[in-house]
């Protein structure tokens, strides 16, 4: 379980709960060179429980979204999951019909995810990411989440964003499927409205899954990740973006990952991190 409670989260058992977050403590699969993402999602829920509540004569008071409601989100917090067991502990919320919400740990993570949930269709997957994590040569790796998980993914219904780091194998890779990719540069030319309809057309009438790596931010405003690369997005264009696709869009769950704690200047990363969990949780539509 979390180190420390985790005040977003106001059911007390999964039954109750709508939205399920499960933390995987794990940095197994990681070539970084940076490491420490294995206690990444304790400090998210840390960060949260600093960042997004104000303590006033006793009481515990919550900011709230800046889009979307809390209101009907019923927030159960797992704890963290053993990797060897992340795959069951998915399929267990997908098959209860409930959204699953996965705080890593090294990118590897998704894969194990998106095998649960595409065990019943294929996904549009948003990969907001530096890097396209698109490798062939080397599998079952951080860098090879999209070839692992070409079973369960409808590339052409699916996006790169973010993306400013690949390889030459990459960015072939990329091609062949017919995924499309929008880096920084194309979000600065096109303009963010512009950007997000895009998406939404990508992925209209799908079942939608959001990968979030961190360093798909500018290493300026988000310096505590595994491999930072300069010329990142900005904050203000991440959240718009997100909040915009899940408050429309059919999202069946999503992760944040590769968070570096010990890289963290004055936890910038790690409040970054809790407040896209408060923004894409209150965004969250068809919550039963």
């Amino acid at each position: 379980m979390a180190l420390a409670k985790f005040y977003r989260a106001n059911t007390m058992s999964f039954d109750q709960a709508n939205i399920i977050i499960l933390g995987v403590a794990d940095e197994s699969r990681s070539h970084a060179a940076r490491r420490g993402t294995n206690t990444a999602p304790d400090t998210i829920r840390a960060a949260s429980d600093s960042s997004e509540f104000f303590i006033r004569e006793g009481k515990i008071i919550p900011i709230v979204p800046m889009r979307g409601t809390l209101e009907n989100k019923r927030i159960f917090d797992a704890g963290n999951v053993q990797r060897d067991t992340l795959y069951q502990q998915a399929l267990k919320i997908v098959e209860a019909r409930k959204i699953i919400v996965t705080l890593g740990g090294d990118h590897s993570l998704t894969t194990d995810i998106l095998k649960a949930i595409g065990s019943r269709h294929k996904l549009s997957l948003l990969y907001f990411d530096a890097h396209p994590d698109f490798v062939k040569s080397v599998r079952n790796y951080y860098g090879s989440v999209l070839a692992d998980s070409a079973e369960q993914i409808d590339y052409e219904k699916s996006m790169l964003i973010g993306t400013r780091a690949a390889e030459p194998e990459e960015i072939e890779n990329a091609r062949e499927v017919d995924l499309a990719m929008v880096t920084p540069i194309d979000i600065t030319e096109l303009g963010i409205h512009r950007v997000a309809e895009m998406i939404r057309k990508k992925v209209a009438n799908s079942k939608v899954y959001i990968s979030i790596d961190l360093d798909c931010v500018d290493p300026a405003f988000a310096p505590g990740v595994s491999v930072p690369s300069a010329g990142g997005v900005t904050i203000a264009d991440l959240l718009f973006l997100l909040t915009n696709i899940i408050s429309i869009c059919d999202v069946v769950g999503f992760d944040i990952v590769e968070l570096s704690p010990d890289y963290d200047a004055d936890g910038l990363t790690a409040g970054l991190a809790a407040r896209i969990l408060t923004e894409c949780i209150a965004c969250l539509k068809n919550i039963s």
